[in-house]
C-alpha cells in the first residue's frame, strides 16, 4: 500500500482513509489517555491496544486510522495499554540490597539498560536489611505493583530462599548474586573462577606467601571468592599467611591491612574488591613497602577507577552488562515461555593484568598448579 498525505488527508492507493482529527477542547491541557485516541478514531480502545502492540489482526486501514489518532494526541502509552492485549504486566520489579557497592550497583544499572532496551518498566525496592522480613515485605509491596516477574540481586542464602516459595506463588522470578539450587532460576557471574583465576596468577608469578583480603563472609559471593583463592592455594600444596575480612569499604581495606603487616609478611595480597584494594595500597604504601616489588596485588570487579590507581591494579573483570542482558531476558522468557527458560545461567570472568603484580623480590622455587 502506497500512502501520502494531501492536505492534512491521508490518501492510499488513491482512497481516502483519515484526515487530521481535532482533540476535543475538554482534552486539552491534559494527558491524552487511550480511551480519547479510541473515541477520535472510531475504533474501540482493545483495537488501538493492538496497534500499540503491533498485533497483525489489524485492518491496513484502522491501523493508520489509530496511528494517525496517535499522532495528534501526542498519545505516550504506559505499561497498562501496552498490556492490555497481552495481558501481561510490562513492568518487572527489581529488589536490591547493597547498591552503596560497586557491584551490586552495577547489576541494578545493567538490569535496568536491558529492560529499557526492551520496552519493560521497573519498580525498586531496595532493602534496608538482609533479612526474611524485609524480603517479604519487598515482594508484597512489588506485588501489590501488578509487576510480571521479580529480579532479586542480593546475597541470599538457599535457606532464604527456600523459605520463600510460597510467596513467590506464580509470580516468575530470576535471583542474582545469591546462593541457590536447581530449584530456583538463577543468573549469575562464577565468583568461584573468579577468586581461583586470582590465586593462581600469584602463584604462577612464584608467590608462597600469600594473605587473604575477604568481603563480609554474610555475602554468598565473598565466600565464594574466597572458596577459589583457598582451592588454588590447596592446589598448590600452600595455606594462606592468613585469612581475615573486610567490609567491602575502602576504609576497611585500610585498616584491615595495617593489622596485617603489625602480626605478618606475605609478598602477595588478594582483595575481595577492588575498594577494599585501594585502602590496602594505601596502607602499604605507609609501611614502605613498595607494589609490586615487595607486595602484589590482586583485587576484584575491574572498576573504571582501578587503571588509575598507584599502580595501576591487577584484578577480576565481571561482565555486568553481559549478566543484565541475560538474567533480563531469562526472566522475560521465564513469563512468556516458562518451558524454555534457562534455569541455570554463569558467566565466566575474567583476569585483568595490570602493574601490581609480579614476581616476588626473592622468587621461590617454581610451584605446578594442578588443573
Amino acid at each position: 500500500m502506497q500512502c501520502c498525505w494531501q492536505n492534512q488527508t491521508l490518501i492510499c492507493d488513491g482512497v481516502t482513509l483519515s484526515r487530521v482529527l481535532k482533540p476535543n477542547p475538554k482534552t486539552l491541557g491534559k494527558p491524552a489517555t487511550i480511551k480519547d485516541v479510541a473515541s477520535h478514531a472510531g475504533v474501540s480502545y482493545q483495537t488501538v491496544s493492538r496497534v500499540i502492540n503491533e498485533h497483525p489482526a489489524v485492518k491496513a486501514a484502522t491501523r493508520v486510522r489509530v496511528e494517525n489518532a496517535i499522532r495528534v494526541f501526542n498519545y505516550h502509552p504506559n505499561g497498562a495499554a501496552r498490556s492490555l492485549v497481552s495481558q501481561r504486566s510490562t513492568t518487572l520489579g527489581i529488589i536490591s540490597f547493597g547498591t552503596a557497592f560497586y557491584g551490586p550497583s552495577q547489576m541494578v544499572a545493567s538490569i535496568e539498560q536491558a529492560a529499557r532496551g526492551r520496552g519493560y518498566g521497573l519498580s525498586y525496592a531496595n532493602l534496608a536489611a538482609l533479612s526474611i522480613s524485609e524480603l517479604t515485605d519487598a515482594i508484597k509491596t512489588l506485588r501489590r505493583q501488578n509487576v510480571g516477574g521479580l529480579l532479586i540481586v542480593a546475597p541470599l542464602l538457599e535457606v532464604e530462599t527456600a523459605s520463600l516459595d510460597n510467596l513467590y506463588k506464580n509470580l516468575p522470578f530470576v535471583l542474582i548474586d545469591a546462593e541457590t539450587s536447581a530449584k530456583h532460576p538463577f543468573s549469575a557471574i562464577d565468583q568461584f573462577a573468579g577468586g581461583r583465576l586470582s590465586a593462581e596468577h600469584l602463584i604462577a608469578l612464584g608467590h608462597r606467601k600469600i594473605a587473604l583480603l575477604s568481603g563480609p563472609q554474610t555475602w554468598y559471593d565473598a565466600k565464594l571468592r574466597n572458596k577459589g583463592w583457598r582451592t588454588a592455594l590447596h592446589n598448590a600444596k600452600l595455606e594462606p599467611v592468613q585469612d581475615v575480612a573486610g567490609n567491602w569499604s575502602a576504609g576497611s581495606g585500610y585498616q584491615v591491612t595495617k593489622q596485617l603487616l603489625e602480626h605478618h609478611k606475605f609478598t602477595g595480597l588478594l582483595v575481595g574488591n577492588d575498594q577494599m584494594a585501594l585502602g590496602a595500597l594505601r596502607a602499604l604504601h605507609e609501611h614502605g613497602l613498595r607494589i609490586p616489588e615487595d607486595v602484589s596485588v590482586v583485587g576484584f570487579d575491574n572498576m573504571p577507577e582501578t587503571a588509575f590507581f598507584e599502580p595501576p591494579l591487577t584484578t577480576i573483570e565481571q561482565d555486568f552488562a553481559s549478566l543484565g542482558q541475560r538474567c533480563l531476558e531469562q526472566l522475560i522468557a521465564l513469563i512468556e515461555k516458562p518451558e524454555l527458560a534457562p534455569r541455570m545461567q554463569v558467566i565466566v570472568p575474567k583476569l585483568i593484568v595490570r602493574s601490581s603484580t609480579d614476581v616476588p623480590k626473592t622468587q621461590p622455587s617454581a610451584v605446578k598448579v594442578k588443573n
